[in-house]
């Protein structure tokens, strides 16, 4: 952890100090401005960290008041960021290109405060427009046949939700609309792919009943995020099941009859010596089973082991990079970044881009989504392993 907190201080800080130098150039900070400047940016720029302390010191009216306050400025912060790294390389290129025709090199855009004003404006309204992306769910449709279905049960309809990070900044309003879309839905199961919570669990008073409002016929199960285990896994797990989930920790269990649904912890709880202890390959065994297999996982891993043996795995965690080019660098760690994913041995993958936020409350061409998914027998006629899948109708829906 001490080794996350010093990279995470190390990048951070370094966009401040980047941001600090764009405004300086500005405007000509000299010494009386920089002194008064640089302690707010330090102040800002540990915010992460006094939001963690104002909850160990249950003072949750000032962490959600910092939350606020640090998280939109770091969202900010990064609009300016990639904005300005943008102009720093268009000017870069200008630069090269007149060298390379023998002219004195010049900077395509020049730099002052007319500029730094006018990204700063930019920023402010980019975020404007990601905090509304990020109020707007959608509910994404998704069709999968399989021959694993009895006759007498043609349709199975499952709800998924995923890294809705219940906390200091997702709150009641959020939840509710969450658990408002999923009845409307009027699914047969409902599954929780990670991090429900975020923040400590007991700061969520009143959230766990807003969940159990929802009653499917085949129940509710949940899986473990990396989220629970920095929360607390035990305070964490306790408000799943206020909520009504089963929480399937390296195990499986059959829902009517003809559906088996397996579920494993995420990795940060071996990590942490918290785990489940039960592997993947343990849980689903060697050899494929007559049921409808559903395995929920938090990260979208696909496991050489188990491919044969899971016809339909449900994750989230990459929020598809929440706030866009960010997405480019979460792909270089989850190739499965986000949508719907054939697993090469006749299953499928859908990964959420996830329910709410982390951190900013915003989303930048990356809206949250409940994720609806009809697992049809497939139609009489129809090939084997064709027609898996079909394209998601999309409808946006308000909060």
């Amino acid at each position: 952890m001490s080794l996350f907190l010093l990279t995470f201080f190390l990048i951070y800080g370094s966009v401040h100090a980047y941001a600090y130098s764009k405004a300086r150039v500005a405007f000509g900070f000299g010494w009386g401005p920089s002194l008064a400047t640089i302690p707010v940016l330090a102040a800002l720029c540990s915010g992460p960290l006094i939001v963690y302390y104002l909850g160990e010191w249950e003072l949750a009216g000032a962490a959600r008041a910092a939350s606020w306050i640090g998280y939109t400025w770091m969202g900010l912060l990064f609009f300016f960021t990639w904005t300005n790294l943008a102009l720093d390389t268009v000017n870069l290129l200008a630069r090269l290109a007149t060298a390379a025709f023998g002219t004195g090199p010049k900077p395509l855009v020049a730099y002052g405060r007319a500029t730094f004003l006018t990204l700063a404006g930019l920023s402010v309204a980019l975020g404007i427009y990601a905090f509304l992306e990020a109020s707007r769910i959608r509910v994404e449709h998704i069709r999968v046949f399989t021959d694993k279905l009895p006759a007498s049960v043609p349709r199975l309809r499952v709800a998924q939700i995923s890294d809705v990070h219940l906390g200091l900044m997702v709150r009641h309003r959020e939840a509710s609309a969450i658990a408002a879309l999923v009845r409307e839905a009027h699914p047969d199961l409902v599954v929780c792919t990670g991090d429900l919570v975020d923040a400590r669990p007991n700061h969520l008073d009143g959230l766990s009943e807003i969940f159990q409002t929802i009653r499917p016929p085949l129940g509710k199960y949940a899986v473990t995020g990396n989220h629970e285990f920095y929360a607390g896994i035990g305070l964490a797990l306790d408000f799943a099941r206020r909520a009504g989930f089963t929480v399937l920790r390296g195990e499986a269990v059959v829902a009517g009859t003809v559906l088996r649904i397996a579920g494993v912890d995420d990795p940060a709880g071996a990590a942490l010596g918290l785990g489940s202890g039960r592997s993947e390959e343990a849980v689903l065994g060697s050899e494929p089973s007559p049921l409808f297999t559903l395995l929920l996982k938090h990260r979208p891993v696909l496991s050489p082991g188990t491919r044969r043996q899971i016809d339909l795995q449900l994750s989230g965690h990459t929020h598809q990079g929440q706030i866009f080019p960010f997405r480019l660098l979460v792909r270089l760690s989850s190739p499965l970044l986000a949508g719907l994913y054939a697993s090469g041995d006749g299953g499928v993958v859908y990964v959420s881009r996830g329910t709410g936020t982390w951190g900013p409350r915003m989303r930048f061409l990356s809206p949250p989504e409940v994720t609806v998914l009809d697992i049809e027998r497939r139609p009489a006629g129809s090939a084997e392993g064709s027609d898996l899948k079909e394209a998601p109708a999309v409808s946006s829906v308000s909060r």
